[in-house]
């Protein structure tokens, strides 16, 4: 009989060069293309522009396509891990983004942040990083403008171990023995929307709506109160 999956936090940070550099190199364009389809179809209405921050936002990829996608947008991009930001560097230099995109070493909740008073929010998978996910929620209240739009997604923890390791076989059977690890990691670490739900309402945020996505996502939407 399958065991119940319990919650199982992982390290914070990706520090390890040779982690940072697998994740850089790893093929996560079919999810992190849903994250950005996803943020435009919760958009409530008119252009996408403003002033956008990406919470954890590793080596770039998701801010890449999000600023291609959304011109209108200037980002600044945040993560605690310098060496994710080498390769989101060069990945923004490479892509000629340089005059809307800027990324920060920003180590959640201790650093400040680039700016406050962000238009927009949005990260891709830093709640299941967060030993304390109540440091996210935080983080919206200092960071975002009233209304400002929020757009997460994140992993959505299944119900067992085995359920987590069917997971890593379905989705990332050709990654490297670092990935899926570390996959399998963030599995055991990511919460259920349930628990996401009463996080939202302890933090003031019960505005912001959960959805379940797919087997393994979910998101969280919304106008910031």
């Amino acid at each position: 009989m399958p065991s119940l999956m319990h919650r199982v936090p992982e390290p914070e940070l990706m520090e390890d060069a040779e982690q940072a550099a697998a994740y850089a190199g790893a093929d996560f364009a079919a999810p992190h293309e849903m994250c950005v389809d996803r943020f435009v179809a919760s958009w409530p209405g008119g252009p996408i522009g403003g002033i956008a921050l990406d919470l954890g936002c590793g080596p770039a990829d998701v801010v890449v396509r999000t600023a291609k996608r959304c011109p209108g947008l200037v980002i600044d991009g945040v993560d605690g891990a310098e060496a994710m930001l080498v390769h989101g560097r060069a990945r923004i230099q490479s892509e000629g983004l340089s005059n809307r995109v800027r990324l920060y070493r920003a180590f959640l909740p201790h650093d400040p942040l680039p700016r406050t008073g962000y238009d927009v929010v949005i990260s891709n998978s830093i709640l299941h990083q967060l030993h304390d996910p109540t440091v996210l929620w935080k983080t919206l209240w200092k960071a975002a403008a009233r209304g400002a739009h929020i757009f997460l997604m994140d992993l959505r923890r299944p119900s067992s171990t085995e359920k987590a390791s069917a997971l890593v076989d379905r989705y990332a059977a050709a990654e490297p023995d670092v990935l899926r690890r570390d996959f399998h990691a963030s599995l055991c670490a990511a919460f259920t929307p349930d628990e996401v739900r009463a996080q939202l309402a302890a933090a003031g945020l019960s505005a912001l709506k959960v959805d379940v996505l797919t087997d393994r996502h979910l998101t969280i939407s919304g106008a910031m109160p």
